[in-house]
């Protein structure tokens, strides 16, 4: 199991170093494919030594070889996360290979959306996407059965997010709203406590803000998009175990 693992990890770190182009790219129109990424300080061409997820952030100390510009930590962190998940994806879904394929994208289109969202506050819709197209595809080629109800649980999860965002849309957008829809194609019925864990985050995080800043925490903007991308790493990890929990603890 180690070496499936490790394999997972490696891949995981570079699938976040693509997240971070990605995320950096789509909201700006340009294109994944190329050219090679660029200094965003200067504009000189980052050499592939200079590219090594992880690694190369260390080895430069957090600077850009060209021009000596800081470089964000929140590019190897997000690698880091990513490679983390990958593993912690293949473990926990080892014994389903369609599954372990879906949670792998899953997480990927997670970890691109929370990045976006939090840098400009959008969820773009290409990523989206890309992301839904993905999960109907492999479920349709590994699980043709679950379909129903993966289409069911996106129609659910969006019409939930999008009655809220009608009643509150200074609290949350559209984007939001489809990434809901996108991630119960991923997840089927395992949305539900996705979303419990979503809005469970949120809301704490509000309470902590309210309660330090009083009455000018109401003012700030949160991204909704991350405490998704949280519940939808809750619901795609421990899904069926949460339901059991609520199911014997409530029923």
């Amino acid at each position: 199991m180690a070496v499936p693992l490790a394999f997972a990890f490696v891949w995981g770190l570079i699938a976040g170093s693509f997240t971070t182009a990605v995320a950096h790219r789509v909201p700006r129109r340009e294109s994944i494919v190329g050219p090679r990424s660029r200094c965003p300080a200067c504009g000189a061409q980052i050499a592939a030594r200079d590219n090594v997820p992880v690694v190369s952030w260390l080895l430069l100390r957090g600077r850009a070889r060209c021009c000596g510009a800081h470089i964000s930590p929140r590019y190897p962190l997000a690698e880091l996360a990513v490679g983390i998940l990958y593993v912690a994806t293949v473990l926990v879904l080892w014994d389903d290979p369609g599954e372990v394929a879906l949670g792998l994208v899953f997480v990927t289109v997670l970890a691109a959306i929370t990045l976006t969202d939090l840098e400009r506050r959008m969820i773009p819709n290409r990523i989206l996407a890309v992301g839904a197209a993905i999960a109907v595809a492999l479920a349709a080629a590994t699980e043709p059965a679950s379909l129903p109800e993966r289409g069911i649980a996106a129609a659910a999860a969006g019409g939930v997010l999008l009655l809220a965002a009608l009643a509150y849309p200074r609290g949350m957008g559209l984007g939001d709203v489809k990434l809901a829809a996108t991630m119960g194609l991923f997840l089927g019925r395992e949305v539900v406590p996705a979303l419990f864990v979503a809005l469970l985050a949120g809301a704490a995080v509000g309470l902590a803000l309210i309660a330090r800043d009083g009455a000018n925490a109401r003012k700030r903007a949160i991204p909704f998009g991350p405490f998704l991308a949280l519940g939808g790493v809750a619901g795609l990890l421990a899904g069926p175990e949460l339901i059991d929990w609520y199911l014997d603890t409530f029923s």
